[in-house]
């Protein structure tokens, strides 16, 4: 697909195979060109006339920059939490918040390919927090139950 592609006050003639694909590449003025977005947003692809025109701005440059911290979007990395061994359904929660539970423990049920899997706690505590709840489909190893205070572990 080709398209007018406006930098600055520049036009140039970009010639792009998928814009989809990362890194994408493209041909500008003939040229062959990888580019890989910064942000992993799609860029704006505007219609005017029959003639399609995609807007680039300019990345702005900051030698300085210092990414921000944020927290991680899967809580399993903290490293007291129980994960899923496998993808499945939750078909049994046995815990709460709050409730103490002996290592080798079954917490929950995962149903995967019509077998029932049974995930038991591997420290003894004080669940702190139970991110999921029956019927949810799950990942593998997305967390699943938090620790709030661990004790000893299990080693079967």
């Amino acid at each position: 697909m080709k398209y007018n592609v406006k930098i600055g006050e520049k036009m140039y003639c970009v010639e792009i195979e998928d814009i989809n694909t990362r890194p994408v590449v493209a041909r500008v003025d003939g040229e062959r060109v990888e580019v890989m977005p910064e942000n992993g947003s799609r860029p704006k692809v505007k219609s005017e006339a029959g003639e399609k025109r995609l807007v680039v701005e300019p990345p702005v440059f900051n030698p300085n920059r210092v990414p921000a911290a944020s927290p991680s979007p899967n809580p399993a990395l903290s490293g007291n939490t129980i994960t899923a061994p496998l993808p499945g359904t939750v078909v049994e929660i046995f815990v709460r918040a709050g409730d103490k539970v002996e290592a080798g423990q079954v917490v929950l049920v995962i149903e995967a390919m019509k077998m029932k899997n049974s995930i038991r706690s591997t420290w003894s505590g004080r669940i702190g927090e139970v991110f999921v709840s029956i019927g949810q489909m799950v990942a593998h190893k997305q967390a699943l139950v938090k620790f709030a205070d661990l004790g000893e572990a299990s080693w079967m």
